[in-house]
């Protein structure tokens, strides 16, 4: 057996599944219809787990035989240049482990204290139903019912000295499926209801049943806030019919922002918040119509309208739809992220200047699993700039160069 050889197959095949999971996941954030990406899934289901043997087989064992003392010179050109390939995904794949373990935290993260809520064990039982994917949820290790409980206090450069201490509670991503039953998410909604926050968020994916439209009037219809309740859809709303869960929600007294900006007026200031559903529905918000002094708030399903939100000035942009990867590996971290930018914001705190996002891990997901990524409910206090430090104005920051994100 040559051993040098195998570590050098092992290898390539880690670039193989890098290069399935670079495909996967940037044609996940395209507006590309659901059945359509369900074929996609089980292609790469059945080639990550049928290519790596079939490599050995043909490349190790028979053909040129390299772990029975071939060399690589016996390769055909087919096989030269697909591990050629390989060998880019091994290096995509190194490039994105060191990335993830040396991301500095924003300098606008004063503080973070989580509390983890074990669900089950506060209902007394697994709250499961017979939904999909049951299987998933019976996993040794699943942390589904673990909702992390986290207060982060930012300092952001434009909020008013009159706001200092504002919150705004963040939830994403409930994808009510029928697997994880209505209590678990009316606990959530309890536990939202007790961090009582100025304003409350929700950042699309809210259901992957229609029929299950019914829960809303006890979970999210029990939350209410003094500055409101504002919100938007997600993809898995889209696949659905998105019109019945959207004026179910604004029964409930809940205030849709896709596409538009709601100026708001709080302790005397505007606060303008936007809301953008692209590339699955509707259109980006026309800030231009606020007030030119207001504080930007904006809620994006995914946060690949970044780039988008820095050009516009926004302040404060909050995101879901990247469940934070649901599973994250030791070293290499989130694998799985349906992002034209990979795993780069699969979750937490990113400064982008004059843009400040946070990237919820959401509190659900159609496939019921998470490991080492707990379900995350966010209450964010905004800290205004210190005395004697004088905020950008707007028209400098709009005129400064956008960052690529």
């Amino acid at each position: 057996m040559n051993w040098i050889n195998a570590l050098a197959l092992l290898v390539l095949i880690a670039g193989h599944c890098e290069l399935l999971v670079t495909v996967v996941n940037r044609l996940h954030a395209l507006r590309l219809p659901g059945p359509l990406l369900k074929t996609v899934r089980h292609v790469h289901d059945v080639l990550m787990l049928a290519c790596p043997p079939l490599i050995m087989w043909f490349v190790g064992f028979t053909g040129p035989k390299l772990l029975l003392g071939g060399t690589w010179q016996d390769l055909s050109p087919g096989w030269m240049i697909y591990f050629g390939l390989c060998a880019a995904g091994a290096v995509g794949l190194a490039v994105t482990a060191v990335r993830y373990q040396s991301r500095p935290l924003p300098a606008a993260l004063l503080s973070n204290h989580s509390d983890v809520i074990d669900v089950a064990q506060q209902l007394g039982r697994r709250p499961l139903a017979p939904g999909p994917y049951q299987w998933l949820a019976r996993l040794p290790g699943n942390e589904l019912f673990r909702v992390e409980v986290s207060q982060k206090t930012l300092r952001l450069p434009r909020l008013p000295a009159e706001w200092d201490g504002m919150s705004i509670l963040h939830l994403s991503d409930l994808h009510f499926i029928g697997t994880l039953d209505l209590p678990f998410f009316q606990e959530v909604a309890r536990l939202s209801a007790e961090q009582n926050a100025d304003l409350i968020v929700f950042t699309g994916d809210l259901l992957d049943n229609q029929q299950l439209v019914e829960w809303l009037p006890s979970t999210l219809g029990k939350l209410s806030a003094p500055l409101g309740c504002h919100f938007i859809l997600g993809n898995h709303d889209w696949y659905l019919k998105p019109e019945p869960i959207r004026q179910a929600l604004v029964d409930l007294g809940w205030h849709d922002v896709a596409g538009n900006v709601s100026t708001l007026e709080h302790r005397g200031l505007p606060l303008a918040i936007g809301g953008s559903e692209l590339p699955w529905m509707g259109r980006h918000p026309e800030f231009s119509a606020a007030p030119p002094d207001a504080f930007r708030l904006l809620l994006s399903h995914t946060p690949d309208n970044l780039p988008w939100a820095v050009r516009e000035g926004v302040d404060l942009m909050l995101s879901g739809h990247n469940h934070g990867g649901q599973v994250v590996l030791p070293l290499l971290g989130p694998v799985y992220s349906p992002s034209v930018y990979g795993c780069r914001y699969a979750s937490g705190l990113f400064w982008q200047p004059p843009t400040l996002l946070h990237v919820s891990r959401g509190i659900s997901g159609r496939h019921p699993f998470r490991w080492r990524c707990k379900p995350e409910l966010t209450k964010l206090v905004l800290r205004s700039a210190p005395p004697g430090v004088e905020p950008a104005p707007k028209s400098n920051l709009l005129s400064s160069k956008s960052p690529q994100a």
